[in-house]
């Protein structure tokens, strides 16, 4: 469950760890990851990033979608 504000952040797949740029993140904290294809990016405007973290509110209230689901609505 998550209590207080969420963050994005971003970081690079080296040797099958993920390492996150910028701050680290609380030790044993649950992180979601999602990994766009090698030549897409990711980015998220200020309401598909609104979009983002009510889907996953929404999964931490056990009411849940699929990913597909999640990422047609953030398509729009």
């Amino acid at each position: 469950m998550v209590n207080g504000s969420m963050k994005i952040v971003t970081g690079k797949a080296i040797a099958g760890r993920i390492v996150v740029e910028g701050e680290p993140l609380e030790e044993g904290g649950t992180v979601a990851v999602l990994a766009p294809e090698r030549d897409e990016a990711f980015v998220l405007d200020a309401e598909a990033e609104a979009s983002l973290l009510a889907a996953m509110a929404e999964g931490n209230r056990n009411d849940l979608i699929t990913g597909e689901q999640m990422l047609d609505q953030l398509r729009g």
